[in-house]
């Protein structure tokens, strides 16, 4: 299973391209509100940026905590999201320990699915998509929370 994870963050410049490309790609949006990865400040311009996307929990407290099972575990972590289930309830997000749930104006949620689409839209090459058990998994844990 492949991950994404977010290793070189002290090259982010803020630009938000993968979070527009991430709208627009997966969920055929154009909107920071629509997209999986969110790029926030760590604290002001001069401190840098971090990545906030799903840390492929297992087991997945969104998944647990969706009373309709639109949010499923997925093998080797992270989450299966069948948007055609969800009553936009928002308890996937309350559940989420990392805030990575990103829930629209709409109350529709938008999560990191770990497909790597973003990847090449970042201009400072600060994501990876990687196999788990390799180099992504030992960077999950750092820098993109």
């Amino acid at each position: 299973m492949k991950i994404l994870t977010a290793p070189r963050m002290d090259r982010c410049i803020g630009c938000h391209s993968c979070s527009l490309a991430c709208a627009r790609l997966v969920h055929k949006n154009c909107s920071w509100n629509t997209a999986g990865i969110r790029i926030a400040s760590s604290g002001g311009l001069s401190t840098g940026f971090e990545a906030r996307t799903c840390l492929a929990c297992e087991p997945a407290p969104c998944a647990a905590a969706c009373p309709t099972g639109a949010y499923t575990q997925r093998k080797g972590g992270g989450v299966v999201v069948r948007k055609q289930l969800c009553i936009r309830c928002g308890e996937c997000a309350r559940a989420c320990p990392v805030d990575a749930i990103y829930l629209a104006p709409d109350s529709e949620p938008f999560v990191c699915i770990h497909c790597g689409r973003c990847v090449p839209f970042c201009p400072h090459d600060c994501l990876e998509h990687g196999t788990i058990g390799g180099e992504a998994a030992a960077a999950a844990g750092g820098g993109d929370a």
